[in-house]
This record gives C-alpha cells, sequence and structure tokens, in this order.
C-alpha cells in the first residue's frame, strides 16, 4: 500500500504543508511542557495526549522520532509556592516532576526521549543570552538582561501580531529601564526570598522564554522539524523562543509549529488561575485512562474541546463497546482458528484511517474508523452458523487486525479485554457503590433461584441488581456481570 504524505499544519504559514524533514526519515519535535509547583490538570493532558497521537503516528508511519519534552524547573511560580510551603525551590519540583511523570505514566503516553529541565542547563542559557548580547539582540540593565525586540526584524509573525500595534503594557508590566515596553526578560537579577546563580551580570536565574530555545536547539540543533505545544504559548513564549533562537543562531528555528487548542469548561479555557480545573489524577479517580485518551479524540487537536463528565461517560462507554467486542472475538478465536485477514476490507479500513491521521492527525476519523470496523465485527459474530461461512470469518479477522493497528498507534482496545473491562467495572463500582460480593451473592441466590424454576424469585434479584445498574449476561460458560449506568445525557454540545 502506497501511503499518502504527511500534511500538517503550520500555524507560522497559516495553512497545512506537506511534512519534508530535515533529514530523510527523521523527525526531530519538540513539545512545552508544565511549569511544575502543581499537580497537572486535564487541560495538560489534552496537549500531551495530541503529541502523543503525533509522535505514535510518525513511528508507525516508520519515522524514527526523537521527542524532546521539556520540565519548567525554575519560575516565579515555583519560587513563590516554594516559599509559601517553606521548602527549596528545586525540591518543590522535584516533587512535582515525579507527581507529572508518573501521571503521563498513568495516562499511557510513550515517554520522551529526553525530558531536559531548566536548572540543567545554565551554563547553556547563559552562553545563548551572551551571544544575543554580543550580536546587538539584548542588553543588561542593573544586573537584568532584556531581549531587544525591535532588532528582530519579524517579531510577531507566529501570532500574526506587528510590534507597532501593540498597547504598551498589555500584559506586561511597565519598565521604565526598557528600550521598549515589550522587551522580555532574559536574565532577572536576584531578589530576597528568591534562588539565584552566578552570570557575567551578577546572580539571578533565567527568564521563562529562553530555557525551550536553549534546550530545544541543545538536544535537536539550531534548526528541527516541529515544535508544538498548547495554543496559549504562541504568544508571547513561542514567539519570544522564534526571535531568540534565530537571533542566537541566525538558522530557522522550527520548521514547523503545531498547536493544540484548550480544553474549555462552560466556554472559558480551563486554568489554575482561573481556578475552574480537575487535576489528571481527579479524573483518573473517576475515569479508566484509555477513557479519557478516548475522549481527547473526538475532536481535531486544533479545535476547542469543551470537558464535561457527561463526554467522558459517553467516551467511556464507547471504549467498553470496543473492548467487548474484542473480547467476543477473542472467545471466537479461542474455538475456531483464525484465518487469514480479508485483504481487500482490511486495506479499506487502514486506507481511510491513514486519510485522516495524514490529514493534519485527524483523530476524529480515525475514531470512526475503529467505530465501523467494530459495528461490522458485531454484525458478523450475530450472524447465525457463522462457522459455516469462511468468508465472514476473513471479513471479522480484518475487522479484528484493524482494531489492533488502531490500538498500538492510540493505546485503546490493545489491551486484554478481561482487564481493561474489570478495571472499567470496579471504577463504576466505587462510583455507584457497589460491592462485589453484593452482586456474586444475587447472582447465587439467582442460580439457586432458577434451578429451583422460581421464576418470579428469579427475576426479583435481577431487578434488584438492576437498580444499581448491574447487567447480568447468561451464557452457557455460566453469568457475568458489569455495571451500565444510564446513558449519558446532555450530549448535543
Amino acid at each position: 500500500m502506497t501511503l499518502p504524505t504527511i500534511t500538517i499544519y503550520d500555524t507560522l504559514a497559516s495553512r497545512k504543508r506537506p511534512l519534508e524533514t530535515l533529514e530523510p526519515g527523521r523527525v526531530g519535535i519538540y513539545v512545552c511542557g508544565v511549569t511544575v509547583y502543581d499537580l497537572a490538570h486535564i487541560g495538560h493532558g489534552r496537549t500531551f495526549i495530541t503529541f502523543d497521537h503525533v509522535v505514535r503516528y510518525l513511528r508507525y508511519r516508520g519515522y524514527e522520532v526523537r521527542y524532546v519534552r521539556n520540565h519548567t524547573d525554575i519560575d516565579d511560580k515555583i519560587i513563590n509556592r516554594a516559599n509559601e510551603r517553606g521548602v527549596d525551590p528545586l525540591v518543590l519540583s522535584a516533587q512535582y516532576i515525579e507527581c507529572f511523570d508518573a501521571d503521563m505514566e498513568r495516562l499511557g503516553l510513550v515517554a520522551p526521549d529526553v525530558a531536559p529541565k531548566v536548572s540543567e542547563h545554565l551554563d547553556e542559557i547563559v552562553a545563548m543570552v551572551e551571544t544575543l548580547i554580543e550580536r546587538g539582540h539584548a542588553y543588561a540593565v542593573d544586573g537584568d538582561v532584556y531581549y531587544a525586540v525591535e532588532s528582530f526584524e519579524n517579531y510577531g509573525r507566529l501570532s500574526g501580531r506587528v510590534l507597532d500595534d501593540m498597547r504598551a503594557g498589555e500584559r506586561i508590566a511597565i519598565d521604565d529601564r526598557k528600550r521598549n515596553p515589550f522587551d522580555f526578560a532574559l536574565w532577572k537579577s536576584v531578589k530576597p526570598g528568591e534562588p539565584s546563580w552566578e552570570s557575567p551580570w551578577g546572580p539571578g536565574r533565567p527568564g521563562w522564554h529562553i530555557e525551550c530555545s536553549v534546550m530545544s536547539t541543545k538536544h535537536l540543533g539550531n534548526t528541527f522539524d516541529i515544535h508544538g505545544g498548547g495554543s496559549d504559548l504562541q504568544f508571547p513564549h513561542h514567539e519570544n523562543e522564534i526571535a531568540q533562537s534565530e537571533g542566537a543562531t541566525g538558522c530557522t528555528f522550527s520548521n514547523y509549529w503545531m498547536h493544540s487548542a484548550m480544553l474549555n469548561i462552560d466556554g472559558e479555557k480551563m486554568s489554575k488561575s482561573l481556578d475552574n480545573f480537575w487535576t489528571i489524577r481527579d479524573v483518573l479517580d473517576q475515569q479508566h485512562p484509555e477513557t479519557v485518551r478516548y475522549f481527547m479524540m473526538t475532536a481535531h487537536y486544533r479545535k476547542q474541546i469543551n470537558y464535561a463528565p457527561q463526554y467522558l461517560d459517553a467516551a467511556r462507554d464507547r471504549v467498553q463497546y470496543l473492548y467487548t467486542t474484542r473480547q467476543a472475538i477473542n472467545e471466537l478465536w479461542s474455538r475456531a482458528e483464525k484465518p487469514a485477514a480479508n485483504a481487500a476490507r482490511l486495506q479499506s479500513y487502514l486506507e481511510q484511517l491513514h486519510r485522516g491521521m495524514d490529514d493534519d492527525f485527524n483523530t476524529s476519523v480515525a475514531l470512526s474508523v475503529v467505530n465501523e470496523a467494530a459495528r461490522d465485527a458485531n454484525e458478523i459474530l450475530n450472524t447465525k452458523k457463522l462457522a459455516k461461512k469462511p468468508e465472514l470469518l476473513e471479513d471479522l479477522a480484518a475487522c479484528d487486525e484493524l482494531m489492533d493497528v488502531f490500538g498500538r498507534i492510540f493505546g485503546i482496545g490493545a489491551t486484554d479485554p478481561t482487564v481493561i473491562l474489570l478495571e472499567i467495572r470496579e471504577l463504576l463500582a466505587k462510583q455507584f457503590e457497589v460491592e462485589e460480593s453484593w452482586v456474586e451473592d444475587a447472582i447465587v441466590r439467582r442460580r439457586q433461584a432458577r434451578a429451583d424454576k422460581d421464576w418470579a424469585a428469579a427475576d426479583s434479584i435481577r431487578d434488584e441488581l438492576a437498580a444499581k445498574y448491574v447487567e447480568l449476561n447468561d451464557s452457557p460458560d455460566g453469568t457475568t456481570w458489569r455495571i451500565r449506568p444510564p446513558a449519558p445525557e446532555g450530549l448535543d454540545g
């Protein structure tokens, strides 16, 4: 199968462009991480799940990917939080780095190849600031160093802003020492109660933006393929990264810019500053990680998505459906030899999946394909005398293989169905206060009632379970159960 070219929407170019990497078959990608002063929220989760899909798909397509995602462990917010708690800022940040990495692992995200920290790159930061001063892009004032935005001809091109049109004081504090109100700090002189490091301009610490210029170029080169992050970073952070990096190296910084849209609550961006967020841990106490991944796939990464519990519930139902389907397929293969897949059907599925993902990583198309395969699989499984219809078994094998490919790329549907369905059941049992021992006892009582032909008692026990959303499934091998809440309401937004 000849695969089409992958296209990426490049924020800088404001259009989709074919992916042309610096080195054939290799991709370097840098994604801005979080400032580690608190637990990551589910809005962060959307950004990192988005780029997890990008990395996974590129690797699936045969690219050798070098994935770099940083930790910001020196920052005002970290210092303030550490001072509130009376701890060393680097100790605090190390604790939250450990928490962040654990959250990403729990979500099933692939680990970055390099996870650099600001505190490990101070020498390189100082060196880049010195270079910017030498090249006339920066100046020192009273121990602080500022980037001179007017020295960079293309400042504002990523965000589409014109420097002359920007109002003084907008989003920044007025400082009479600056040549231009929009000049930004590369190095900050030490203040009481703050940690500091030595520099040619006196003790201090890095500004926010310089860190990513240094860490990305150190680990990927002066020019690399893809720079990613949340859309809230487009200005000023990414704009400033371009000015710093290209001012220091004279090279194009990143060939493609990708920005993931925000996760909203009631139409507002989810953020800690607005106090309208759930941490990733809050969400995973209620929902399975694969449910969260599925939910994030329902909208294109450049489209804002509204977060609400009912949307997660709907995603959970779809994950259960996929795993229940795979479980039924596995049970069939345990009784009958799995044939070779119908090549034409499998290719049709794969072409649809590739077409969606090659078009700027459209995960909603990939979801529609896997759900189509699951629906087709269930129709085949419900066919009478299926064992006598080998052509349908070949079609079923194609459905199975498509779901397997989908699972390998997106981390949904690839695990043992028994394990995942049990994990989801345990989460629901906790949510609806259903004791497993109570259910198992009810199943035993119902079995005895049926043996005694006391159908009224058996029906009463089933109704008793149904009141707690416990659904029974009788088969020749015995009775199994799951918790099936009512279909989520309010899914029209």
